[in-house]
């Protein structure tokens, strides 16, 4: 883009999320870098599609905002619903779109000489950069869309990771339900059809060529969901609070604790100031916030260490929440970055088979 469009076009988009205050203060500041390295390719595609991506997310995330806060809660006890976005949300959707961005960029200076300036459809092995770009944004549209949008089902999801499709509390991990396909299905769209309008095909390019093109990446898309969906039914932890039976969500999309870690008598956290900064335990500081483990310290945290507290021992009886699927492996930030990497070098490695050409020529 040129500078006169990008740099306008930068600074509005970050107005836009400080006022609207829908990232932390470091989420703007990698949201910066990111639209900095969209907005410096020559195209207009990556930082178009980046922002449909954005506008299409905050758009589903406020629709069902109210609906979420009925049927989820929050780590610290309150009702679910949307926080401020962090810097790891920022990277776990768009890393992998920055990096093929900036690399497509530094491609095709290399070959402006060259009739470099169009994509076309995989003459060249440049145009497999663009396919990891674009399937990037489906994939991550597509499961933000059917993430956001599907706990607006009457029906309860099913588990994907169920041989029998078992019934699970809205927002597990690995549910599934035929309205959260369909709006993956259309987020997924949005992005594709972006794309076979804003990018700058050459000459010959047809209809149908940009119809079977965003056909392809809608499907690439929606295949992203379903995988999000498979790895976090697998990989990560979905605790549910028994009381309510409500599936309780990490903040920033890190890890919910089951068991607080414990209370040391003199310990960092022992007594009336319980602070993070204080506690070397990295895997309570990332996790949760400290009303969480004030309120419900003395016990352990889930598979990794056995609570302390002198006199208490671990009741599970006891415990107020319990992991209804998964393993405590990663977090919803880390099964986002593994999806989008997957699905664009995935459907990069696709389109080097299909399209024959040699990415070798890169180099």
């Amino acid at each position: 883009m040129k500078p006169v469009i990008a740099v306008p076009a930068v600074i509005g988009l970050l107005y836009r999320v400080w006022v609207r205050k829908s990232l932390t203060p470091l989420g703007v500041v990698f949201a910066a870098f990111t639209a900095t390295a969209h907005a410096a390719h020559p195209w207009f595609a990556p930082f178009v599609l980046m922002g449909v991506f954005y506008f299409g997310g905050t758009k589903a995330t406020k629709v069902k905002h109210d609906v979420k806060a009925r049927l989820t809660l929050s780590a610290t006890g309150a009702e679910g619903g949307e926080s401020p976005r962090n810097h790891l949300q920022v990277l776990a959707n768009s890393l992998v779109g920055s990096v093929l961005s900036v690399a497509h960029t530094v491609v095709l200076a290399k070959t402006v000489g060259d009739a470099g300036d169009c994509f076309s459809l995989g003459q060249r092995a440049a145009d497999v950069l663009m396919v990891g770009i674009v399937a990037n944004y489906a994939a991550v549209a597509a499961d933000t869309f059917s993430s956001e949008l599907g706990i607006l089902a009457k029906s309860k999801p099913r588990l994907i990771t169920s041989l029998t499709l078992r019934q699970v509390p809205p927002g597990t991990n690995g549910g599934v339900t035929a309205v959260g396909l369909a709006a993956g299905l259309l987020g997924s769209f949005s992005v594709a059809a972006t794309s076979a309008l804003v990018l700058p095909f050459c000459a010959g390019t047809t209809i149908k060529d940009r119809a079977c093109w965003t056909a392809a990446m809608t499907a690439c898309g929606l295949l992203g969901s379903l995988l999000d969906s498979v790895l976090g039914g697998l990989l990560q932890a979905s605790v549910v609070d028994k009381r309510s039976g409500k599936v309780v969500e990490g903040s920033g999309g890190r890890k919910v604790l089951v068991h607080p870690a414990s209370i040391r008598p003199g310990g960092p956290l022992d007594g009336a100031a319980y602070s993070v900064q204080a506690t070397g335990n990295t895997h309570l500081r990332n996790t949760e916030a400290i009303a969480n483990a004030a309120t419900l310290r003395g016990s352990r945290i889930t598979h990794t260490s056995v609570g302390t507290l002198p006199g208490r021992a671990h009741e599970e009886n006891n415990e107020s929440r319990r992991i209804e699927v998964g393993r405590d492996w990663l977090d919803n930030n880390g099964v986002n970055m593994l999806m989008a990497a997957t699905m664009s070098f995935g459907a990069m490695g696709v389109a080097q088979w299909v399209w024959g050409v040699d990415v070798r020529e890169l180099l």
